[in-house]
């Protein structure tokens, strides 16, 4: 019986060495892995550079297209095409990054094209995992009538399940982070529960799900194919290479190594008692392995598992990322703690007594009081780092309401207010309640009711904000995406003044949105002293890079009414300084230059 005890306290000791060293392992992989191959970077990558560029008419086909992104960027043989004026896919060569350089992809074409206009299209995975994609186009000989449609946005249902995929992970974190802690530490009857076990193991399951759905989703999602692509192996393939896919095989790593610890804290019974110096040493470093490994071992769980986000995600990319990805990770634990811990305080202490069993009575001590306290600490935390995040993710108030992240973000904050109304009622029902002799326990029946249902609405509103939350992992920064409208006025030169009456100190208003690369509309008006239109026969435009070797671009102006002339599609093909050269006919003789700075971002 003695040796039977000493061997399974040293395989117990074992298994708890083991469980550590591999989280250790993981964890330091994953960040050591990511560290070495971080290039600086700011969420989401944009074009900064073509060869040809947007627009460009050409006299020969162009061997190649060279694309330059503002950060490192990967592909795969499907992320570029070539698609002639009839929307056919030609066959070109392999992309691939130039000389080395991560930031750059190239790839050659065919040296028989024929006359006419070709789009480009392509689709790449950005430094924080995201997918990016645009197309532009460039014309031999002469451009053609139509150029072939792209559709640039992912299958909607690849984007749904990728959305689902990301709530299901948070929201598993959160059950088997928060419902952990609160079984094993703040409710003493935890251990022995079987309810708020079921609980933290549905957490594990839930978090390894969704783990597995982005990972299956990361192959069609960036390639832009539909959801049979999950079934590719070369898809899967592609996302098991990328920093995203070592960050969730990581992931699944240490939910594995978390759950063992889990198991092992909540185990019942412990070897029996008997003498003997071996038996008692055995007992012993079993015992203190139960009370130093396992604590450890689930600190650094707790610790590394936030990281499998914030070492791919938005955080690691912009300004500041040596501060962002602790804030960041900071702000993923307490949200699960305490979302999780809610779940589980209202699954199994605060439910009905008819619906536990009879011989069991329900008491709120200390278990609603330990966790009140953990709430506050959370909240704070909460508030603290989602500040700071929010003000370097949006940069300015104008982009709150103008961007899709700011927006979402608004919304993020609108519920975490309401939760953190309720969450202030609860507190003062644990304060006015543990100041009476027998605490909680002695509320009447009324005010507990209240406060489930209090609660309920709590997590209701969490689950809110981890949906919220998942959309947002996946959505641009405002700072980034974010480009104000130029609006500016410059005045008539003098020789086109005397040309023409009514532009004696007159001036020309121009308007562009959205101001960044891509598709633009840019308004011009000309007007005069008194704040009247002027018409003139004609406005002809071209869009001029001062800084760079790249042809002027032509742009069509038409009159949208007399003195107001409008450029419906002014294409920018990338982010940086433009001038906007407007050459104003006044006569039939007589047309006066005017260049207009701008920035487009």
């Amino acid at each position: 019986m003695t040796h039977r005890i000493q061997l399974a306290g040293h395989r117990w000791v074992r298994l708890v060495t083991r469980l550590a060293v591999v989280l250790l392992l993981a964890t330091g992989g994953l960040v050591t892995n990511l560290a070495s191959t971080a290039q600086p970077a700011y969420a989401h990558a944009y074009l900064v550079e073509t060869s040809p560029v947007d627009g460009e008419v050409l006299a020969s086909p162009p061997p190649a297209v060279r694309l330059r992104f503002n950060e490192a960027v990967s592909f795969n043989e499907r992320s570029i095409q070539l698609l002639d004026t009839n929307a056919e896919k030609l066959a070109i060569g392999t992309p691939g990054h130039v000389d080395g350089k991560a930031n750059t992809a190239q790839v050659s074409l065919p040296t028989d094209l024929t006359e006419g206009t070709y789009v480009l299209a392509w689709r790449v995975t950005s430094a924080d995992s995201h997918v990016v994609s645009g197309a532009l186009t460039f014309s031999i000989g002469h451009p053609s009538a139509t150029a072939a449609p792209v559709e640039q946005d992912a299958h909607r249902a690849v984007v749904v399940v990728d959305a689902v995929g990301r709530a299901l992970a948070f929201l598993g974190m959160a059950l088997a982070l928060g419902g952990a802690l609160f079984v094993a530490v703040l409710w003493p009857a935890g251990r022995s529960d079987r309810r708020g076990r079921r609980i933290v193991w549905s957490g594990f399951v839930v978090l390894a799900a969704g783990t597995v759905v982005v990972l299956l989703v990361q192959g069609p999602y960036a390639a832009g194919t539909s959801l049979a692509g999950v079934f590719d192996p070369d898809l899967l393939g592609a996302a098991l290479s990328t920093r995203l896919g070592h960050a969730l095989l990581t992931r699944l790593v240490i939910v594995l190594a978390l759950g063992v610890a889990f198991g092992l804290a909540v185990r019942h019974g412990s070897p029996p008692a008997t003498t003997g110096t071996a038996t008692t040493a055995t007992a012993g470093a079993a015992g203190a392995a139960r009370r130093i490994v396992l604590p450890a071992v689930a600190t650094v769980g707790a610790v590394a598992l936030p990281l499998t986000w914030t070492l791919t995600d938005h955080a690691q990319t912009g300004v500041q990322t040596w501060l962002a990805v602790p804030a960041t990770s900071l702000h993923l634990l307490a949200m699960a703690l305490w979302l999780g811990g809610l779940i589980t305080l209202a699954a199994c202490v605060l439910v009905p007594a008819g619906r536990r069993e009879t011989s069991r009575a329900i008491t709120l001590e200390p278990a609603l009081p330990r966790f009140s306290g953990l709430a506050q600490v959370c909240f704070a935390v909460i508030a603290a780092t989602g500040v700071y995040l929010s003000w370097r993710q949006v940069g300015t108030w104008a982009a709150l309401g103008a961007t899709d992240f700011g927006r979402l973000l608004l919304g993020k904050l609108a519920v975490v207010l309401a939760v953190v109304g309720l969450a202030a009622g609860a507190r003062r029902f644990v304060r006015r309640r543990g100041r009476e002799p027998l605490g909680v326990d002695a509320a009447p029946a009324a005010a507990v009711r209240r406060l489930r249902r209090s609660v309920v609405g709590e997590i209701l509103l969490g689950v809110a904000v981890v949906s919220i939350t998942a959309v947002l992992v996946n959505t641009a920064p405002a700072r980034t995406s974010y480009a104000p409208p130029v609006h500016t006025t410059v005045p008539v030169p003098a020789a086109a003044a005397e040309s023409a009456a009514g532009l004696q100190d007159a001036s020309i208003e121009v308007n562009i949105e959205p101001a960044r690369s891509g598709s633009n509309v840019a308004d011009i008006y000309l007007t005069g002293p008194d704040g009247s239109l002027v018409a003139v026969p004609e406005v002809s435009g071209q869009l001029e890079s001062p800084d760079r070797d790249v042809p002027a671009l032509p742009v069509t102006v038409t009159a949208a009414e007399p003195g107001h002339y409008v450029a419906n599609s002014m294409s920018i093909p990338f982010p940086g300084e433009w001038v906007l050269r407007l050459d104003i006919r006044v006569s039939d003789f007589d047309e006066t230059p005017v260049r207009v700075r701008f920035t487009a971002r």
